[in-house]
């Protein structure tokens, strides 16, 4: 039985390893080892095709590959900004909607709202007893984040990145899939794990990234940026609910250059590179065949292509988000199971985490 069970875990870690990139070592566990992936997005919003395509999509591979996912609705996390009540609330369903009709399966994954789990909160305090100021100073999201900001930026904002610390290790997760922006802050999950197991015995397993090895979508207003919900420029980002004439419109004013010519170069070409990417990952296809497809079209040509594509993918999506939206009752219902069985899992580890430190 075992050995059975060691097997069992041995496979799903290199069906992991498919999934991250080279730089994240998928070692064999011991028997013991349970793999748990956790991951979570703010609820700011409908999500927009970078979104989809560089971290939903992966979401609902893993959770075909895991038998224990933890996706969650970070809610606790978005206040660090202030928000509208009634619109927050109202995005939290939103987003919930969004994410079932990417094809994250509720009874396949737990996927549940932040702040209706306490115990994140309280392990986040815990955890930042254990973490130095200087450690989160040293992060650079909160000096972009704070200069940005007229009053310096919160104390909430300051101390967020423990709360994704205590996120993760409330659930004993091993595995994170992250984009390379979060890769300092999983460092410091991995900081805090080790001085808690130094300070009082082995507890935690130090989770490891999944890194996303599809390209990062760009503005397509400005690609030499990341396309942003919160970008200033109506038609720089793709929403998933996006009509198919509001597609075709932000595909034609996107931004490329003088030469009508269809290459892949990022670095000298980076407008023309974007519109590849996305048409690679919404048909599957590599960068390599697609260029070898639209030989003779112009830019012009193969933006009306991208946009197509993009419609043809997104409008299942859009339909399901449709439906599911009008549907409150069902999505707080999703959101209550999810609750109670993220509770299951982090209710038990906090215990033994109060016990451990002497509260208990």
């Amino acid at each position: 039985m075992a050995l059975s069970r060691t097997r069992n875990v041995l496979k799903i870690y290199r069906r992991l390893s498919a999934f991250g990139s080279s730089r994240t070592l998928l070692t064999a566990p011991s028997q013991s080892t349970t793999v748990r992936i956790f991951s979570g997005i703010q609820p700011t919003g409908i999500l927009h095709l970078g979104n989809y395509l560089g971290a939903i999509e992966n979401w609902v591979k893993l959770q075909e590959e895991c038998g224990s996912v933890f996706y969650s609705v970070m809610d606790l996390h978005s206040i660090t900004v202030p928000q509208d009540p009634a619109t927050l609330q109202e995005n939290v369903l939103n987003m919930t909607a969004s994410l079932i009709a990417c094809g994250i399966n509720p009874e396949r994954s737990v996927l549940f709202q932040q702040s209706v789990v306490s115990e994140h909160a309280q392990f986040c305090w815990i955890l930042g007893c254990l973490t130095s100021m200087p450690r989160l100073l040293h992060l650079p999201q909160w000096k972009v984040k704070s200069a940005g900001s007229k009053s310096g930026g919160s104390v909430g904002l300051f101390t967020y990145p423990v709360l994704q610390a205590a996120d993760i290790l409330l659930y004993k997760t091993t595995h994170v899939p992250i984009g390379e922006d979060q890769i300092q802050h999983l460092e410091l999950t991995k900081d805090i794990a080790r001085i808690f197991n130094n300070r009082y015995g082995e507890f935690f397993p130090i989770p490891k990234e999944i890194l996303n090895s599809a390209k990062k979508i760009r503005s397509l207003r400005d690609p030499t940026s990341k396309m942003s919900k919160s970008d200033v420029q109506p038609l720089a980002t793709i929403s998933i609910t996006d009509s198919p004439d509001d597609i075709m419109l932000k595909f034609r004013k996107a931004v490329t250059d003088f030469t009508s010519e269809v290459t892949f170069d990022p670095e000298s070409r980076p407008g023309v590179s974007n519109l590849i990417a996305v048409h690679a990952a919404v048909t599957g296809q590599s960068t390599e065949e697609i260029v070898h497809q639209s030989v003779g079209l112009d830019t012009a040509q193969y933006k009306a292509v991208v946009a197509d594509a993009v419609i043809q993918k997104l409008a299942p999506i859009r339909s399901e988000i449709h439906r599911l939206t009008s549907e409150r009752g069902y999505l707080c219902s999703i959101l209550t199971h999810g609750a109670d069985r993220a509770k299951e899992m982090a209710s038990p580890v906090f215990h033994d985490v109060k016990k451990l430190i002497g509260l208990s």
